[in-house]
């Protein structure tokens, strides 16, 4: 599966600072790590459809990605608050109109990632539902 790694900026200046203030409607899932069982926590666009949120990994195969299979409950933190949530994964073939509402949602922002990773192979989706529910 491909990976693309954010840059050093990304990492070190944009990502604290989206997980911080929410830039542009970022939210930040808290998920176990799969090896050390430490918190990690990334921003991500989430996208509503039809009423159902879902988190798209536009880089591929990450960490907050392999990390959320391993343990797929987590907290997702918006400026709304934190609730739990439990993370289920779409097959390849229901990820296309998720992935093309994410797309429209975060704009240019990621649409580099798509020209590099154009397969819905390369972009996990999950499904984000109310833990508990």
């Amino acid at each position: 599966m491909a990976y693309l790694k954010p840059p050093a900026f990304a990492r070190k200046v944009l990502n604290p600072l989206a997980m911080t203030i929410g830039i542009g409607g970022t939210e930040t899932p808290s998920v176990r790590t799969r090896n050390s069982g430490q918190t990690q926590r990334v921003p991500i666009f989430p996208v509503e459809v039809e009423g159902v949120k879902y988190a798209v990994s536009a880089r591929g195969e990450t960490d907050w990605v392999r990390n959320l299979r391993r343990n797929p409950d987590a907290d997702l933190r918006s400026r709304a608050g934190s609730r739990p949530v439990h993370a289920v994964e779409l097959p390849v073939d229901q990820r296309p109109p998720i992935i093309e509402a994410y797309r429209a949602k975060a704009g240019r922002t990621v649409s580099g990632y798509f020209t590099k990773l154009p397969s819905p192979d390369d972009h996990p989706v999950f499904r984000l539902e109310p833990r508990g529910a």
